[in-house]
């Protein structure tokens, strides 16, 4: 349990008890929200309880909280606890209970911040999903970057996550790829063919054509219908794509358990059998010959059309067909991370899942917004199609893995994200990558220093009373909340918290190295610096761990 459920724990124990003494009545009242005050000197934790159950017990927010007050003050964590206008209740977190969490980080080690489920969730997140037709450009990088550390965070608080990546190998624009690379692989042999104006552009087109005329020459001169050489040629593009798309993720530490393709929708008539079951439910009617979804019925703002008038169906019908799947795969939550403009997109999808009997809980959509790549002052513009773009794989080869996921991770994915390259390209302070890990190398380093100096370390030679400056305590509040902060953090879908966590633990620990001497003289001082160095470095760690960021030992 960490430190927020243990503090509304005692809340609700104080409220049971004082009803149990009769100074407050014995009502049904909400759970204790405990919150973080905005200011430290308001406490380290803070409860709108008395404001919040005033009504019931008909008391005022500050008769209930002077009430509260000596009950919560009994147990171990309070050090003292404040009734402020206009009835918050503010804990201070006593020392001791701080020194035993000590206990907790150097015995759990890489496991700290980590914890258990008696009956953990099945979670399905799918994220990227991009497009087939090309590399994965940057957009889709934060989408990566996100949706992994998403899904670590999962892990982290006892769920059981499969990563899924959606391949849309279907319908037009797999097509005129077919028909982009057609056109390339007959250049290569010298015959001229017009280009289609709405073709794809890129270099990497004539590399699959290279690679088609390397690897499959014989198949494409036994082939003599031209729709079916398109077809041939759109078929190994997508092979070709997907390969590269999956060799540039796994480089990123993104790992899918699952690569679902489209196609196998269509090829096993899922999308055929998903309409009927509509069609069954009563959420579709007929409209000018088209088959439209009753999507108002859920909160969209007009009906969608999902079979056209030529009996085609559209692509929300194949996404419905996809998450009536995933549905069917019996997940108790399933997250999908969109990319941006997507708003639009949501309430039909959602809609759709509604009618097919998934609860509101059980399916998120989360947006992941716009990156713009800033190179010396200017944004670079992007597009498959003209071959005007920066790849994932050359972002790397620029910043390395450790600074581009950083950099998607530490802004919310619902803003806009300019993305400096000269900023993360600095090897100083002034780039957050730096700073964090050079805090875990700095500690490292002094670890080495004792060994050099003949120091014998014993986390168990520590004495608590040495650590009261408030520098030290400064850091032993934030150790304590790590595991709040990643189960925060994976309730609200925000990944970036637990990179806005670990920058105030290095600022704190910089603190605490500039104003006392780690390696004192005092062999029992050196130990217990040592031993909360020591703290810090292991939830540096593991925190760093969960963005998919390395964390070195030498700088």
């Amino acid at each position: 349990m960490n430190v927020k459920d243990r503090i509304a724990e005692v809340v609700e124990s104080a409220l049971r008890s004082a009803a149990a003494d009769g100074v407050l009545g014995p009502v049904d009242l909400p759970s204790a929200k405990i919150e973080y005050p905005r200011e430290e000197k308001h406490g380290d934790y803070s409860t709108p309880v008395a404001l919040e159950s005033a009504r019931v017990l008909k008391k005022s927010p500050l008769e209930i909280g002077a009430v509260l007050k000596p009950y919560i003050e009994r147990s171990e964590l309070a050090d003292s606890v404040e009734v402020v206008k206009p009835g918050f209740i503010n804990i201070f977190l006593s020392p001791e209970f701080l020194f035993s969490r000590m206990e907790d980080v150097l015995g759990e080690g890489d496991s700290y911040g980590r914890q258990a489920k008696p009956i953990p969730r099945r979670v399905n997140i799918e994220f990227v999903s991009a497009n087939p037709t090309g590399p994965l450009n940057i957009v889709s990088a934060r989408a990566a970057a996100v949706g992994d550390t998403l899904a670590n965070l999962l892990e982290a608080c006892g769920d059981i996550v499969e990563r899924e990546f959606y391949v849309n190998d279907f319908g037009n624009q797999v097509i005129l790829l077919g028909r982009s690379v057609l056109c390339r692989y007959r250049e290569l042999e010298g015959i001229e063919m017009e280009f289609p104006e709405d073709g794809y552009h890129g270099e990497y087109v004539r590399d699959i054509a290279a690679h088609i005329r390397d690897n499959y020459e014989r198949e494409v001169n036994a082939i003599a219908s031209e729709e079916a050489l398109i077809d041939f040629m759109a078929g190994r593009a997508v092979e070709y794509n997907v390969s590269g798309q999956k060799r540039d993720l796994e480089r990123f530490n993104v790992n899918f358990q699952r690569w679902f393709r489209e196609s196998v929708l269509h090829a096993d008539e899922s999308v055929e059998e998903t309409l009927r079951t509509l069609v069954e439910l009563g959420v579709i009617y007929e409209e000018e010959g088209k088959k439209v979804f009753r999507s108002t019925d859920f909160g969209d703002d007009k009906d969608r059309v999902v079979v056209r008038d030529d009996g085609r169906p559209t692509y929300l019908l194949a996404d419905i067909s996809y998450h009536r799947n995933k549905k069917e795969r019996g997940y108790d939550l399933i997250v999908d991370i969109w990319g941006p403009d997507h708003h639009g997109y949501i309430s039909r999808l959602a809609g759709a899942m509604k009618a097919l009997g998934c609860p509101d809980e059980a399916f998120r959509v989360l947006i992941a917004q716009q990156v713009n790549l800033v190179m010396d002052g200017e944004m670079v513009k992007m597009s498959k199609r003209l071959g005007r773009f920066s790849t994932m794989r050359e972002l790397i080869d620029e910043i390395g893995i450790d600074v581009a996921r950083y950099f998607f991770i530490m802004r919310s994915m619902e803003s806009h994200l300019d993305f400096d390259l000269a900023l993360a390209k600095r090897q100083s302070s002034e780039n957050p990558v730096f700073y964090l890990q050079y805090a875990h190398a700095r500690i490292c380093s002094i670890f080495r220093e004792a060994e050099k100096r003949g120091f014998a370390y014993d986390a168990a030679g520590r004495d608590a009373s040495r650590l009261r400056n408030p520098e030290a305590l400064a850091l032993l509040k934030l150790l304590a909340r790590f595991p709040e902060e990643i189960a925060d953090a994976a309730a609200a879908f925000e990944p970036h918290r637990i990179a806005s966590f670990l920058m105030r633990l290095a600022q704190a620990y910089h603190r605490f190295y500039t104003e006392h001497r780690v390696l004192a003289e005092d062999q029992v001082e050196a130990n217990s610096n040592l031993a909360l160095c020591d703290c810090v470095r292991i939830v540096m760690k593991n925190g760093l761990g969960l963005l998919g960021v390395s964390a070195p030992e030498k700088m």
